[in-house]
């Protein structure tokens, strides 16, 4: 007996969907009546049919509202069917409601993964829209949306809109990316402003050495008159990170970044226990003259009059002065 091959709904949909071009040409119809058969030509039985196709004539006539509530009404009645689904959430696309728009592609990419790419295309339509209306909030929703639907999708055009939003927000590890991938977009064409606030976004998630990257990069970029603000903040992130390496054992390292802080002077406040801290890593190391000099520095940079530091140092430099070098079998430490 012979076996009636019939054609899978989504080959029989394609079929009906060229029949229906054909037609449309031939007969001239405007391209939202196109639309509308087209719509309408990919439905599968689930939902409501008559809401549906009652929906499809609204909205080719330009009527979202009623095409919604028909939409909606398919819905309701029926199961949670995609192509259904799908409707409702394109409509709330062409109004301009993202959080709808992204609720209803979830259920429907959820029901059938096929209309994930619609999705994406709709939701990167609305963030695009909301960046262009300064609407950083509405951007970031649609493009969260969308890399649900398709994650690790990247838009070179949306990166430093999203950086920026994430920065603001307070969620700097988010921003992160996004603000690498909008710097290596620009190029020679870097701005000023963008290098110091992925520094900052660095600093603020506790990665100083990455964050003193941008930072110096800034600091090259911009006016000697302009560096106070970036000055600060590469003196207190060259000082963290010593504290770091000491800990880690890596002296050489901890002691160019605190001479960083020296250098620049900044923080002001933070000099005195920055020269502690350098006289401290160069006894580690056996430079017992310099460690000397160092503490010597203290009661000069001290601000207050008051520091403890000033009284460390003075007992660090005549321990140092009186004892000498600490006689271990390894030749290394004052």
């Amino acid at each position: 007996m012979s076996t009636i091959i019939k054609p899978s709904p989504p080959a029989r949909c394609l079929l009906y969907i060229t029949s229906m071009i054909d037609r449309a040409r031939a007969k001239r119809l405007a391209g939202l009546a196109i639309t509308s058969v087209l719509l309408s030509a990919c439905f599968d039985d689930g939902g409501d049919e008559s809401s549906i196709l009652r929906g499809d004539e609204a909205a080719a006539r330009g009527d979202m509202d009623a095409a919604l509530a028909e939409y909606r009404l398919a819905v309701r009645r029926g199961s949670d069917d995609a192509p259904a689904l799908t409707r409702v959430a394109h409509t709330y696309a062409q109004m301009g409601r993202i959080d709808e728009a992204g609720e209803f592609y979830g259920r429907a990419v959820e029901e059938d993964p096929d209309f994930a790419d619609q999705a994406v295309s709709d939701m990167v339509r609305l963030a695009r829209a909301a960046r262009d209306r300064d609407d950083l909030f509405g951007l970031t929703s649609a493009m969260e949306a969308a890399m649900s639907f398709r994650p690790g999708i990247t838009m070179q055009d949306m990166a430093l809109p999203l950086a920026r939003q994430y920065f603001r927000s307070g969620e700097y590890a988010k921003a992160l990316p996004y603000y690498q991938a909008s710097i290596a977009a620009m190029q020679e064409d870097t701005l000023p402003d963008v290098v110091f606030e992925a520094g900052s976004a660095y600093d603020e998630v506790g990665d100083c050495r990455r964050a003193l990257h941008y930072y110096e990069q800034y600091r090259r970029l911009i006016s000697r008159y302009q560096r106070s603000e970036v000055d600060w903040k590469i003196g207190s992130c060259s000082q963290r990170l010593a504290r770091d390496l000491r800990d880690e054992g890596e002296d050489e390292e901890a002691l160019f970044h605190i001479e960083r802080t020296i250098e620049l002077g900044e923080p002001r406040s933070d000099q005195a226990s920055a020269y502690v801290e350098m006289a401290e890593i160069l006894s580690d190391l056996g430079r017992c003259q310099d460690a000397m000099d160092a503490y010597d520095q203290v009661g000069r940079v001290d601000q207050t009059g008051t520091s403890p530091f000033v009284d460390l140092a003075r007992w660090r430099y005549d321990q140092l002065r009186f004892q000498g070098p600490a006689r271990g079998g390894l030749g290394t430490g004052c």
